[in-house]
C-alpha cells in the first residue's frame, strides 16, 4: 500500500491517495476536502487504505510522511498514555483522525516504510498524482 497526502495551501483544498497491490491487483483510492491541511490529507490516505482491506492483513504500507510514520510509531503510544495529550500536555492534533488510524492499525500486522516524496518511487508516485487529481476534482466541482 502506497499513501499520499497533497494539499494546495496549507488549509486549502486538499486530496488524498492511496494505491494498493495484492497478488497482482491494483487497486486505487482517492478522496479530497475544500478546506484541510496536508498533515489531515496523509492521515486520511492512511486510514482510508487500511479500512478498504476486508480481513486482517500483513500490509507493506509506504508513505512520505514522516507525521504519519513518527505518529504511529513513536509517539501514539505516550499520546495515549497521556489521554490523547502530546508531552507537553497539549491535546494532540488531529486527534480524532489518530483515533481512527489507531482503530484501523488494530487488525492488521502492518510494517511501516518511509520513502522520499517526488523521488521517482512508482507507489509514491502514483499516489501523489491520485491525490493531486482529487484536488482538481474539487476545484473544478467548485467553479462549474
Amino acid at each position: 500500500m502506497h499513501t499520499d497526502g497533497a494539499c494546495r495551501g496549507n488549509p486549502g483544498p486538499g486530496g488524498w491517495g492511496v494505491s494498493l497491490q495484492y497478488n497482482g491487483h491494483n487497486k486505487t483510492l482517492k478522496g479530497s476536502e475544500p478546506e484541510t491541511t496536508n498533515n489531515r490529507m496523509e492521515l486520511m490516505a492512511v486510514i482510508n487504505g487500511l479500512n478498504q482491506l476486508t480481513r486482517p492483513c500483513d500490509v507493506e504500507l509506504y508513505t512520505d510522511s514522516k507525521y504519519v510514520l513518527d505518529g504511529i510509531t513513536k509517539w501514539m503510544a505516550d499520546w495515549k498514555k497521556r489521554g490523547w495529550k502530546t508531552a507537553a500536555k497539549k491535546p494532540v492534533k488531529n486527534v480524532e483522525l489518530w483515533r481512527q488510524l489507531d482503530d484501523a492499525t488494530q487488525r492488521h500486522n502492518i510494517n511501516w516504510h518511509w520513502v522520499k516524496g517526488h523521488s521517482g518511487d512508482a507507489g509514491n508516485e502514483l499516489a501523489d498524482q491520485l491525490a493531486n487529481d482529487a484536488i482538481d476534482e474539487i476545484q473544478q466541482a467548485a467553479t462549474d
